[in-house]
């Protein structure tokens, strides 16, 4: 595949590399996010003419895409992924989706506070970014409260349940009670450097304070002028579900099959548990009796949040080393993966950051736990750090920022697909499992209890959203239709997740829907796509050159993935 920097300046690559550049010039939030230089000192606009003014980008740029003849392959591949991307980007913002957005993980409240994580701080140069960025946090979040307000007037407003969550974020945020604020926190780290002058101190420190009195001042916005126009009720229904469903799998899904196949891929995953539960308790122990033994295990024990840290960097930094070379080719640039505990006040569990344009900035997991959580068990999580690592995460979204010879810049940096990106890093504790990486039975249990999870969401998700009917069989509420309370319940009586981190999945699912059912329905595509290719391939089949030319095709939503690995 030819370089994008070759084409034409009206070829496919050349308006895919232009959009993200005018994108990132509206939104220099994603700049910092995709690691592109020149934009750390600004933050996006939120207010309703922020978000036209993204909105005619996104159909000028469909419009530019429309009329060009792909060149080769490559074009014609880069076509079909940008028109169906920023397609849907166009459907929700015609939908006022976008300006409507509030939930507790991805919405533009969780994305101004997590900026300042990626920023960096070893420069003055840095520190004046950090304060001319929180200088701007005010404008940013009353740009956000207007777009809210109208979109609420306008019939458009996210469930109670997400605003009243979302408020106790921007509390612990900007440190009420008796929390440390965030962006105190943050600017800390340069009062006592030599490098930060006395100016700037100060002007980090009242960029701090009013960073913090924004996010209190936009809690009580949520609470006292939000809230009141919020329905009460969380489902969202069919026809919302089915267009963020498409937005999250690059697919067209038969949510009667798929909810159907959830029960089905349930209950597989739950009799393997039980008949592993045997071997590491006793015959006929219950999962929840398994769990808590192999809690109190001290095979499995870590104290500290630091220790929990330099756990995850070694196991990390091993997958990495024994997998080079074997079943994945590595290059150099990847070989490195920072290992992190998050800041509070977001949402429990991991999650992945992508290298810079450059890679000087490296991937990053980060581990989001509750303050006073000092204990881990380590059973649980072997499993996650190979999701949100190596093979997972990290391989597949480096491996294309790191295609600059291959892929264009929106391929690279800016396309990212649920039902890919979580299906290949659920695919991947999968081929770990294949690999022995978890042979450990304590180690096993954690992988398949991660697996059920998933299974459960399909289900939870799409049940919850429809209103659907718990079928008979299940062994639970049969006849009955999903409601917010039977999915907690569900979730707590039929998982092993940790107790304390379920009605955090629970409230993910209602303010984000269509999102949880892309791991298993992507790593569902992600091995038939194996097996298809192992069959053709047969005895010339080679698992790392499948993972190669897989990882090389970067993302794709799952009807196109599909198409493209048939070629394979």
């Amino acid at each position: 595949m030819s370089s994008s920097s070759s084409q034409p300046d009206h070829g496919v690559h050349a308006i895919s590399d232009r959009y993200v550049d005018d994108s990132v010039a509206l939104a220099p939030n994603e700049a910092t996010f995709m690691g592109i230089d020149g934009y750390d000192d600004k933050l996006t606009d939120f207010s309703p003419e922020g978000f036209r003014d993204r909105g005619r980008l996104v159909s000028d740029a469909l419009r530019a895409m429309a009329d060009v003849e792909p060149a080769d392959d490559a074009e014609r591949v880069a076509k079909a992924v940008f028109q169906e991307r920023v397609g849907l980007s166009d459907e929700l913002h015609q939908a006022g989706l976008d300006s409507s957005a509030l939930n507790i993980i991805a919405s533009p409240v969780q994305e101004i506070r997590e900026l300042f994580d990626l920023m960096p701080t070893d420069t003055t140069e840095h520190w004046e970014n950090i304060a001319a960025r929180l200088k701007g946090v005010p404008t940013a979040l009353a740009g956000l409260r207007v777009s809210l307000g109208e979109s609420a007037d306008a019939g458009r407003c996210s469930a109670l349940r997400q605003i009243r969550r979302v408020a106790e974020q921007c509390d612990t945020w900007s440190g009420q009670g008796d929390v440390t604020s965030f962006f105190v926190s943050l600017t800390d780290g340069a009062q006592q450097r030599t490098d930060v002058g006395a100016a700037l101190r100060t002007e980090l420190a009242a960029g701090a304070k009013a960073a913090s009195e924004a996010y209190a001042d936009f809690g009580r916005f949520l609470r006292d002028d939000l809230a009141p126009k919020a329905p009460r009720k969380d489902a969202v229904g069919r026809e919302t579900y089915q267009l963020f469903s498409r937005y999250f799998l690059g697919a067209r899904l038969d949510l009667t099959e798929a909810y159907e196949w959830g029960w089905e891929e349930f209950f597989r995953i739950e009799k393997e548990m039980h008949e592993l539960a045997g071997r590491l308790l006793r015959p006929g122990a219950s999962l929840a009796e398994t769990a808590q033994a192999l809690d109190r295990d001290p095979r499995y024990r870590v104290d500290g949040q630091d220790a929990f840290q330099r756990w995850m960097q070694d196991l990390s930094d091993t997958a990495l080393r024994e997998l080079r070379g074997t079943h994945f080719e590595i290059a150099d640039e990847l070989m490195r993966l920072e290992c992190r505990i998050a800041p509070p006040g977001g949402g429990n569990g991991a999650y992945y950051t992508g290298p810079s344009e450059d890679m000087t900035r490296p991937g990053r997991m980060w581990w989001s736990v509750n303050t006073d959580k000092s204990d881990f068990s380590t059973w649980r999580e072997v499993t996650t750090v190979y999701h949100e690592g190596a093979p997972g995460h990290h391989l597949q979204i480096a491996t294309a920022v790191n295609q600059q010879d291959r892929l264009n810049k929106f391929q690279r940096l800016m396309c990212f697909v649920s039902g890919h990106g979580e299906g290949w890093a659920l695919y991947s504790e999968r081929l770990m499992r294949e690999l022995g990486y978890l042979s450990d039975d304590g180690d096993l249990m954690g992988m398949l209890s991660a697996q059920l999870l998933r299974a459960a969401r399909v289900i939870v998700d799409i049940g919850m959203h429809l209103e659907l009917e718990i079928p008979a069989g299940t062994g639970f509420h049969e006849g009955e239709r999903w409601t917010p309370e039977l999915g907690l319940e569900f979730m707590l009586d039929r998982t092993i997740e940790d107790r304390d981190l379920i009605p955090d999945e629970v409230d993910r699912y209602l303010g984000w829907p269509g999102q949880a059912p892309s791991y298993k329905l992507g790593e569902r595509l992600w091995l038939a796509a194996r097996d298809d290719a192992r069959r053709r391939g047969g005895a010339d089949f080679d698992l790392k050159t499948f993972h190669r030319q897989a990882l090389d095709l970067g993302c794709l939503g799952l009807d196109d993935l599909r198409a493209q690995l048939a070629l394979l």
